[in-house]
């Protein structure tokens, strides 16, 4: 799996989990939707591992190397191709 394709998922994932927490605030006893909510963040948190593991830190609380401050030296996730 490539970096776009793996951006894709994460984008994906995070506009569900942005979708149901707003139905969440006025449904908050709608087993459903909790479960979805879920399935949705486990799905980022994979597509976030696979992208950081792939290209590095995509968020600055991401940075994970004891040795070097990698948010710095990686490049950004904009730049594409690089």
């Amino acid at each position: 799996m490539n970096e776009s394709m793996i951006m894709k998922q994460l984008n994906e994932a995070s506009f569900a989990m942005d979708d149901v927490l707003l139905y969440l605030d006025t449904h908050p006893n709608d087993r459903d939707a909790l479960n979805y909510y879920h399935q949705a963040a486990a799905m980022r948190r994979e597509a976030m591992d696979a992208y950081e593991a792939l290209c590095g830190p995509l968020m600055v609380d991401a940075v994970k190397s004891l040795d070097e401050w990698t948010w710095l030296t990686d490049r950004w996730p904009w730049e594409g191709e690089a």
